[in-house]
């Protein structure tokens, strides 16, 4: 049970405790939960594995026929209402869902492109008929979407899209004009959200058939990965948009577009975590069949470092988005609880804690990088051949740094929110920050007497959090408004900010799984969040030492430099050893184990 606690908002993890009882676990999950997560694996295991190939040759043909099938057993309207034809499950089940469909390659594009950025605008920013026209047929299977936002010169910069539409004499429809490039879906897709701009300067939302006079598709783009996705430009030429297919307000598409990416964020990160995994069980069982020098390759020391980060570093991001997904759910029912329709409800939650879920994008997909690259590596030169499974998943892995907006992008979100939302006081890290300070001035404390489960690696935690405190109080003290042009500096405060979530994660959802468990059935996880905090203040100092050299000189840097000194000082971990004892334990299982 949930002890009753108040509800954290997003970011407030950094001056704010929360209690283990209220993160997720897999044990959390019910046995309806369960099915349908048993369902979707046996779904893509009968049904897209064995036609991978086929599906990886773009048969657009077989993916529209397998996202039928899905859409038969309920698999496309799990995140929407029965009222619409949908089979809505709770947030962390569609979690579960999206990392299960990792497995299918190429097909978990095209199923999440078309379940969420194409499906999500109509459902929370869609009028009531145009939620009944366009949702039934697509949670259905019989329709599919896709989501129209970049453009030849608007990526990251979205709101600077050219495509416009102006409104007609009669006021009856909007002649649009564009085009789009790198859509998902393009290929079949039948309805599409596009943005564009009216009377020139109201970036706005549109729902656009297909068969619409003046909508054309381009050719299928040649891609480095994904080859089994359909990827292609849209072109729009004086398209006649009925006004009643305005999505959402005049000139509130930013609202939409941005509001999509957040839900978008942690889904691609429980994605990228269930290709991870792959990848790693992949990596565990060729490092027990491979012989060199008459040994199997797992008994070296080399490959065992491997493996072994790869599971931690699965197994710390997973921790941390499930913490995320529980606080999104949690939201949502409170939301509702005060009244809010499900459409506001399942938005202001995502809204809530975009912060986490840009830290999730950006550790998700460089755990995939990493597992997909040391996975290669780990096959050696079977890994660089296309008959084995690697050398497709590293050219895969590579455009989730991309995707929903590029890591650089996020990491520099991640700040520019947090103190958005200071400036705003719905957090407070003026208080906390003036009491560092302070503490910076005086002489260190005596150590940590508390004991138990993690009560040092706490107490580093604790200090992680006053340092990312100290270094941005005094770095947008000294740079103003001088720091939004110091993009290195932003990356370096919120990797830093990053690397405290991920750390409290894994305390808090290892502490409960001993609760539940007991501590001798979670060693190995016990292991991996010790070893991840311990390299990860080594990280944090550095990320701080590069901040405050960048603009800090004289005694402001000596007595910042003392503090980052005092709060980054651990006793470092017999690494080598930790980690030979997590690979033992992947070894022996012949497949990742960490649930």
């Amino acid at each position: 049970m949930e002890t009753e606690q108040k509800i954290l908002m997003g970011g407030e993890f950094l001056v704010a405790e929360t209690d283990p009882s209220n993160v997720f676990i897999v044990e959390d999950l019910t046995e309806e939960q369960n099915m349908v997560i048993a369902m979707t694996n046996d779904f893509i295991e009968k049904r897209i594995i064995p036609q991978a190939e086929k599906i990886e040759s773009l048969d657009i043909d077989l993916t529209k026929k397998l996202l039928k099938e899905a859409g038969d057993l309920g698999l496309l309207g799990t995140a929407f209402p029965e009222e619409y034809g949908g089979f809505m499950q709770n947030f962390e089940t569609n979690m579960a869902i999206t990392s299960a469909f990792a497995a299918s390659r190429s097909f978990s594009l095209s199923h999440g492109a078309h379940t969420g950025i194409g499906m999500l605008p109509i459902l929370y920013f869609g009028n009531e008929e145009q939620k009944s026209t366009y949702l039934p047929p697509l949670i259905a299977g019989d329709k599919f979407a896709a989501y129209c936002l970049t453009e030849p010169t608007s990526g990251s910069d979205a709101l600077s899209a050219k495509t416009n539409a102006v409104l007609s004499e009669d006021g009856t429809h909007y002649k649009l004009n564009g085009q789009k490039m790198w859509i998902t879906n393009a290929g079949f897709a039948d309805v599409f959200t596009v943005f564009a701009q009216v009377d020139g300067d109201k970036f706005t939302g549109f729902i656009v058939e297909k068969n619409w006079e003046g909508v054309s598709i381009g050719a299928e783009e040649k891609k480095l990965g994904i080859k089994g996705s359909s990827t292609r430009q849209v072109f729009f030429e004086n398209v006649k948009v009925p006004t009643e297919n305005l999505l959402g307000e005049i000139g509130k598409g930013h609202k939409i577009a941005f509001n999509i990416l957040n839900i978008g964020r942690i889904k691609l990160c429980a994605g990228v975590l269930g290709g991870s995994k792959l990848l790693s069980q992949i990596s565990i069982q060729y490092a027990n069949e491979r012989k060199q020098f008459g040994v199997n390759i797992g008994s070296f020391g080399a490959i065992k470092y491997k493996l072994a980060e790869q599971a931690t570093r699965i197994y710390v991001t997973e921790c941390a988005m499930h913490r995320t997904g529980r606080d999104i759910s949690r939201m949502e029912h409170k939301l509702l609880a005060d009244g809010k329709s499900l459409g506001e409800a399942l938005l202001g939650a995502a809204e809530e804690y975009a912060i986490e879920c840009a830290i999730l994008k950006v550790y998700g997909s460089e755990c995939l990088d990493y597992c997909a690259d040391e996975g290669l590596q780990i096959h050696g030169g079977m890994g660089y051949s296309e008959e084995m499974y690697m050398a497709p998943s590293y050219r895969d892995a590579r455009i989730n740094r991309i995707f929903e907006g590029t890591n650089e992008i996020n990491r520099m979100l991640t700040v520019d929110m947090l103190l958005k939302r200071a400036m705003k006081g719905k957090i407070d890290l003026m208080t906390p920050a003036m009491a560092i300070k302070n503490e910076m001035m005086s002489m260190p404390s005596s150590s940590n007497s508390v004991t138990g489960l993690f009560s040092v690696e706490k107490g580093y935690i604790s200090n992680l959090k006053k340092l990312f405190l100290a270094v941005s109080g005094a770095t947008i003290q000294s740079l103003m408004q001088d720091l939004e042009h110091e993009q290195e500096i932003l990356m370096n405060m919120a990797d830093i900010m990053s690397e405290i979530y991920l750390c409290e994660s894994a305390v808090l959802a290892t502490t409960k799984a001993c609760n539940v468990r007991g501590e001798e059935a979670c060693k190995g996880e016990i292991t991996m969040t010790s070893l991840y905090i311990n390299d990860a203040i080594e990280r944090c100092a550095l990320h701080a030492k590069n901040a405050i050299s960048s603009w800090a000189d004289g005694d402001t840097k000596r007595m910042l430099m003392l503090g980052i000194k005092r709060f980054t000082k651990h006793e470092f971990l017999n690494t080598k050893n930790m980690r030979r004892e997590v690979a033992d334990m992947l070894l022996e299982a012949n497949e990742y184990i960490f649930k």
